[in-house]
């Protein structure tokens, strides 16, 4: 009988998968897997938070597998060894799986399709990732590119064009000789002290929880231009971690969005201020894929011996929302509770690390990839050298953001902060972003007492951003 294996790795839904796809049409049996390979050794192993996210993904996905009468064959090991094995003891014909972009899994998947076709087994990988491939968008030169506006300008002529594909009613039984495979908690992947109440509260991964997510923000996207900007409105998608994780692809977030937005055409600018955002995601992908040292050098070389400073406290107090610029200390404890952090929010605790503490992006980098739940290698390199200066991006290092400006802005009321730092819950409007500036009436009757109940600024913003500026200028005389 025709027997396929399904091999599951950040794809993890029904709908709209094309490996599922293929791996259903003609035949008989099918084994659906997932192989924990991570080695213990890899420079970007899983973090905390991400860990967390894929083993209730993976709990959803068994649940819609044995609604189909099906289950998830969970293993953990070697891939190939693995995949050899069930091969032997199945009787596996094909194997096909949806494509991963980073750099060390894209030559050890290359080695793995050559090694199988080698031994006579056919197998298929897929683009269930991204809206476009990297490899299929580049400049007039031939070369990747290294700007993002011209990058969305040639891929968005396709944008939500295609209509996903649905869910299968039925899959084929399993090979009568399948393994029992282990049980979930095996992989360890939940934390052994219980940090992870608020991510509970927050989220609710997996396929359906990702549908949902994506229902809500149809109601929502049409004022998205004005409200994502503001952290403390629910002015997102927060869709990032369903995507990551592959419980949504980005053709069913696109095609919902455009199809949304043709029947109500008024709506029209606030889907496409949301395709664009969708399109720096898959920017990131492109820069990676071209670009692989990206994930721990700048890809401006000039910035290889910037002198970065090493100051542990320093960053210890910026890991613990303990900096004394409220925007930045609502950001990192809005991350430690929920494993999120809004999107401003991000760019000004990137930009207070790497502009004003004087650290090394990879020190910021880290951090977020053991606590985002949607920690994603090429988002997150992209976003660290955006912020930095020096990654792909038209504007260089003399971006400083002010925090206490830019809480101004976009949180004038304080009311993200009043949330997320609650010492500060009291403090007038006026000052709440910077109470350093405070009259001493004002912070008693908050009951604010700086060095006490909340820290004195970690940092001078305006001194610290003259030296950050006066390090890019000995950058910028660099060729």
């Amino acid at each position: 009988m025709t027997t396929r294996i399904l091999w599951f790795r950040n794809d993890l839904r029904l709908a709209d998968n094309p490996a599922l796809l293929d791996a259903i049409e003609g035949s008989e049996r099918l084994l659906p897997v997932y192989i924990d390979d991570e080695p213990a050794e890899q420079p970007w192993r899983e973090g905390g938070a991400s860990r967390w996210w894929r083993h209730h993904s993976l709990a959803a996905l068994d649940r819609s597998l044995r609604d189909l009468g099906s289950r998830l064959l969970i293993l953990q090991g070697d891939a190939e060894g693995e995949l050899k094995q069930l091969i032997a003891v199945t009787g596996a014909q094909r194997v096909c799986w949806n494509r991963r972009y980073e750099p060390a899994l894209i030559e050890r998947d290359r080695a793995l399709k050559v090694e199988l076709k080698g031994q006579g087994i056919d197998c298929a990988s897929h683009n269930g990732q991204l809206l476009r491939e990297p490899w299929q968008l580049l400049n007039k030169s031939g070369q990747p590119y290294r700007v993002f506006t011209p990058f969305w300008r040639a891929a968005g002529s396709e944008v939500g064009a295609q209509a996903p594909r649905p869910a299968p009613g039925a899959l084929p039984p399993l090979p009568p000789d399948a393994p029992d495979g282990l049980a979930l908690e095996r992989l360890e992947l939940l934390p052994r002290i219980p940090w992870d109440p608020g991510l509970a509260e927050t989220w609710t991964p997996g396929e359906a929880g990702a549908q949902a997510r994506l229902r809500g923000f149809l109601d929502d996207y049409p004022d998205y231009p004005e409200q994502r900007d503001l952290p403390a409105t629910p002015g997102t998608s927060m869709l990032s971690p369903h995507l990551h994780f592959g419980e949504l692809s980005p053709r069913q977030v696109a095609f919902a969005i455009l199809g949304a937005a043709s029947a109500a055409p008024e709506t029209e600018g606030g889907a496409q201020s949301y395709l664009r955002q969708l399109g720096w995601r898959e920017f990131a992908h492109h820069l990676l894929y071209h670009y692989p040292h990206t994930s721990d050098r700048p890809l401006d070389r000039r910035f290889e011996g910037f002198p970065w400073r090493e100051d542990e406290p320093a960053l210890a107090a910026w890991q613990r929302g303990e900096t004394g610029i409220p925007m930045v200390d609502a950001g990192q404890r809005q991350l430690w509770r929920t494993g999120w952090m809004h999107n401003r929010v991000r760019m000004l605790v990137a930009s207070l690390l790497t502009k004003n503490l004087g650290l090394h992006w990879l020190d910021g980098a880290r951090w977020f990839w053991d606590t985002l739940v949607d920690a994603d290698l090429a988002n997150n390199s992209l976003g660290w050298q955006w912020t930095a200066g020096c990654g792909a991006d038209a504007a260089p290092y003399f971006r400083i953001f002010n925090p206490a400006t830019q809480g101004q802005r976009f949180d004038p009321q304080g009311e993200y902060v009043r949330r997320w730092v609650p010492e500060l819950a009291q403090m007038p409007s006026k000052w709440i972003h910077q109470p350093w500036q405070a009259p001493a009436d004002q912070l008693r009757a908050a009951g604010v007492r700086l060095g006490e109940n909340y820290p004195e600024p970690l940092v001078d913003l305006q001194a610290t951003r003259r030296r950050a500026l006066a390090a890019w200028d000995r950058i910028k005389r660099q060729k």
